[in-house]
């Protein structure tokens, strides 16, 4: 069967091929079902499973692979509506592979486009690349100490702060759930700019591991620490649709990824900003190239 046309998600599913006694009967139902749902005929399907079990270290029969094909139609075509759809578990499998082939911190560090080493704080420099202009961004030291205000008028004063919205406000105020007014509502949010990656599970190598199979797939333009046991990537994502997006965080949230950054006005660590324990939020690569 040609492969070419398929999602990359799926094609990661398909290429992730566990060994025998590693979940290689559950990857089957995995398998099965992401070509269902990719509108793979049973014959198609049957084949890459079989082709599949030849490798994968023990005796599959025939009957595993069509119980695997037969029980996974039926939930590759149940349908949710996009609002209310589940968000994933996590593929342990999938991730283990991913953290397993990859680098860690080290690595996202060797392959910055631009070295922030000089010991000197660069969040003016990184905020004027990633929203260039004068927008309107939402800042605060803390999630009830905050405020948006104009690229401008921050300026000088966002060494001292750990959060921002990553994406321009369109007002300075909007209705929050309460029905009051404030400076962080989701009303108020303008467009995605940045849709942002956190993992609070697993080393900070294990998490740089996935950002970097996540950057195969979209532009990965920031990685930050947070200060206390994650790292954090910004995936410039300005003009996608939200659906080419959802599918992406999904994948990532099966990955190990925390899906509340899929809110638009969630705050997330701003790059070499400063955590409320003091602790400085280091860029470990900052890739301009990314933003288009």
């Amino acid at each position: 069967m040609n492969t070419t046309t398929l999602p990359q998600w799926a094609l990661d599913i398909l290429s992730a091929v566990p060994e025998a006694g590693d979940g290689f009967h559950n990857w089957l139902f995995r398998a099965a079902r992401a070509l269902w749902k990719c509108g793979r005929s049973e014959i198609d399907i049957y084949a890459v499973l079989e082709n599949a079990a030849a490798t994968c270290g023990r005796y599959v029969s025939d009957r595993e692979i069509r119980d695997a094909v037969e029980h996974s139609r039926v939930s590759a075509f149940q349908f949710t509506p996009p609002r209310y759809q589940a968000w994933p578990g996590t593929d342990h499998d999938l991730r283990r592979k991913i953290v397993q082939d990859g680098g860690s911190l080290a690595t996202l560090w060797e392959m910055s486009p631009v070295r922030l080493d000089d010991n000197r704080r660069h969040t003016e420099a990184l905020t004027d690349v990633l929203f260039p202009g004068d927008p309107l961004l939402c800042c605060g030291k803390s999630n009830s100490d905050f405020a948006t205000r104009l690229r401008s008028e921050w300026r000088g004063h966002l060494r001292e702060l750990a959060l921002i919205v990553p994406s321009p406000m369109k007002a300075r105020t909007g209705k929050a759930q309460d029905g009051k007014q404030s400076a962080h509502t989701l009303s108020n949010t303008g467009a995605r700019r940045f849709l942002i990656i956190e993992q609070d599970n697993g080393s900070v190598d294990e998490q740089s591991a996935v950002l970097l199979h996540l950057a195969e797939q979209a532009p990965l333009a920031v990685a930050v620490h947070s200060g206390n046991k994650s790292i954090h990537g910004w995936f410039f994502c300005a003009g996608q649709s939200e659906e080419r997006l959802r599918e992406f965080i999904r994948y990532a949230v099966s990955l190990g990824a925390d899906r509340t950054t899929w809110t638009r006005s969630q705050f997330v660590r701003l790059p070499d900003g400063t955590r409320e324990n003091g602790k400085r939020q280091t860029v470990y690569l900052f890739n301009p190239r990314a933003i288009k």
